[in-house]
Order: C-alpha cells, then structure tokens, then sequence
C-alpha cells in the first residue's frame, strides 16, 4: 500500500503540475542591460518554448548564463502562469590584451585578441551574430595592455596580477575624468613594476604611479589647462613625481588635430529584448 500511494501521488504530481498545460512557457521576459542578442541569451539558458514552468530548473538555468564569460550577474523567476522572466547584467570590456599563439614549425600567427573588464575577467570579442545592435569600431576602441606577459589566457578566468589591476583602476579614473573628453587613451605599457605608461591618440606618454589614479588624473588636467592657454602641448609627462613634476611640451600646432569624441556605445540604457 505505501508503495501504491507513492507511485499514486507521484503519478498525480506529474499530471496535475508538472505535465499541466495550464502552466506551460508562453512567454519570455528577458532583459539585458548591454548588446548581447536575445536568441544568443536563450540559446545560452538552454530554454524550450513548450517547458512547463514548475518543472523548468531555475538553478540551471541561471548556472548556465552565468559560465558565459560576457556575463556579470543573472536573476531567473517564474511569474505564474506562463512566463520566465530573466534579468541579464553584461560585462562591460574595458581594455584590450593581446595573446601570442604559435603554429607547427614555431612559426607565429596573429595573436588572439582578447577583451577585460573592471574586474579582470578575460572576454573573447563579441562575435556579429551575439549582438544586438551591430558593431561600431570607432566608438568600441580599447585601450591596448601591454608589457604583462600572461602564460594562459582562458575566457572565463580572472587575472589576478597588480600591474593588471591598475591598469583598469587607471582606465576607469580616465573615463570618470575631463581627459577624456580631450585625448585618446591608445595604449598602456605596464612593463615596470612601479609605473604604468600610457600613449594617448595624440602621441604623449603621461607615466602614472600605481596608487591615487583619480588624484593624478586630476593633475593631469590641471597641467594640459594650464599648456593650452599658452599655446603648448604635453609631449610627456611623469606624474608618479610627487613634486616638481617632469614635463616635456611642445608647440599645439605641431600636434595631430584631436578628432571628435565618439559616445562609447558598448553599454546602452537597458533593452526589453
């Protein structure tokens, strides 16, 4: 008898709930706060159309957003009768790396262009048909890492190196600063230990110290207001000094004309997609 009213209650669990119709997937409420493309975010959640909502495994489906390295943070709920609603917080790349591979014979290929966020986790670019919006490289332009030599770059994976985080504590005191609307930030060089050097779009090399990059940006600032209203621009520039700060100018005329800033369009207003 118990096992017959074991198999009897399981047998009425599955056909009053979880084979129920009545509460059948109609409708997807998915959201992202970046570019990445609908069906690429249900084809990563493993969803069916036709899924009973109180049989779908929740925890697996947010465990199977959440191993794709673009992705940040997801919430899945059910909202009875008939839809799954899920909530996508992207990643957004901040620099660029570049990663050596090598073919049969030693001989080098182009290498592996890879892509970090604030909280150094490795992202291989979008591909075209993962977006939402197609892609614009002139508003998209990272920031190119160099000089920290990583043995193995797996997406997914989070670099713990210093050099590395300052690096990104350095691009992101630069986009919170006024620089950014005057220069370009083309490259960071963060071979030494001690320092970080960055080539601006307009040719100069400002040194930055590992620690206060708000402070130094602002210094920054204060010394390119101070070169424009006399006509000069920075050559370089070393602000890990703290005082008597080494600068090299040159004529403004003399330097590249700074082209219109383009609005960075990786991270949009959030989309119902």
């Amino acid at each position: 008898m118990v096992f017959l009213v074991w198999r009897g209650g399981a047998w009425a669990l599955d056909r009053m709930v979880y084979e129920n119709p009545a509460f059948a997937m109609q409708q997807l409420d998915l959201q992202t706060d970046g570019i990445l493309a609908a069906d690429q975010l249900r084809s990563w959640a493993g969803i069916k159309g036709d899924e009973n909502l109180l049989a779908l495994d929740l925890a697996r489906v947010k465990k199977n957003l959440e191993r794709i390295p673009y992705i940040h943070a997801v919430s899945v709920e059910r909202v009875l009768p008939h839809t799954l609603r899920i909530r996508v917080i992207e990643r957004e790349p901040v620099l660029q790396i570049y990663a050596p591979r090598t073919r049969g014979g030693g001989s080098l290929t182009p290498p592996i262009v890879y892509h970090l966020d604030a909280d150094a986790c490795i992202m291989p670019p979008l591909e075209p048909r993962q977006r939402s919006i197609p892609p614009n490289p002139a508003a998209e332009q990272l920031p190119l890492l160099a000089g920290v030599k990583i043995p193995d770059l797996q997406p997914g994976n989070f670099l713990d190196v210093p050099q590395i985080k300052s690096a990104l504590q350095l691009v992101l005191a630069f986009d919170r600063s006024q620089m950014a609307q005057f220069v370009d930030l083309k490259r960071i060089d963060a071979s030494s230990s001690e320092v970080l050097v960055i080539t601006t779009g307009q040719g100069a090399e400002i040194t930055f110290g590992l620690a206060d990059m708000d402070q130094q940006m602002r210094r920054w600032c204060q010394i390119y207001d101070m070169a424009q209203r006399t006509g000069k621009g920075i050559n370089s520039l070393d602000l890990a000094v703290a005082n008597n700060i080494p600068m090299r100018d040159v004529a403004a005329s003399s330097l590249p004309p700074t082209p219109p800033k383009l609005p960075k369009t990786f991270r949009n207003k959030k989309k119902h997609v």
